[in-house]
C-alpha cells in the first residue's frame, strides 16, 4: 500500500472554510505568501477554539509556534474560500506537528502544502508542558497511524 498523497484531499480527516480577503493579495493579484501562515494558523487555533480546549486569552497552557513550512503549488486569490485540510504528522508529551493543505473550493488537488508545529508552554513562565488530556483527545481525531 502506498503512502497517502499529502497534496490530496483524501490525506486529511478535517476540513475548515476560510474566506480570503481583499487585503490577502498582493501587487500581483494573488494571495501572498505570508498569508499562507495566517491560515495556517486559522485552521490549527480554529479547531481546537471550537472543541472548547483553546482559551488563547487566559488558558494557563498554550501552543507557541516554533517550526512551520508552505510549498506553494498554485496560485490562491480573493475572492475565493479556501478549504484548508488539518491532519496531526506527530503527536508528543509536549509538541505537536499539524500537516495543513490548503484547497480551492472543490480542487481535489492542493494549492499548499507544509506543517506547523506547537510547543505547549506555561503562559506564566514559557516553558514546555505535557499537552493537557483534553486537548490531547481532541488531536486524537486527527491523528491517522498506519500510513
Amino acid at each position: 500500500m502506498s503512502d497517502p498523497d499529502p497534496k490530496g484531499r483524501g490525506y486529511y480527516p478535517h476540513f475548515r472554510a476560510i474566506p480570503t480577503r481583499w487585503m490577502d493579495n498582493d501587487v500581483y493579484g494573488h494571495v501572498n505568501n505570508v498569508v499562507y501562515y495566517s491560515y495556517f494558523d486559522t485552521a490549527v487555533n480554529g479547531h481546537l477554539m471550537e472543541h472548547g480546549v483553546l482559551d488563547y486569552a487566559a488558558g494557563e497552557i498554550f501552543g507557541i509556534v516554533v517550526e512551520t513550512k508552505c510549498q506553494f503549488l498554485k496560485e490562491l486569490a480573493f475572492p475565493e474560500v479556501i478549504e484548508a485540510g488539518l491532519r496531526i504528522a506527530k503527536l508528543g508529551n509536549s509538541s505537536v506537528t499539524y500537516d495543513i493543505g490548503l484547497f480551492r473550493k472543490d480542487e481535489a488537488d492542493a494549492a499548499a502544502i507544509g506543517h506547523f508545529t506547537h510547543v505547549y508552554v506555561d503562559r506564566e513562565n514559557r516553558r514546555p508542558v505535557r499537552i493537557p488530556d483534553p486537548v490531547r483527545e481532541v488531536m486524537a481525531s486527527l491523528v491517522i497511524s498506519g500510513d
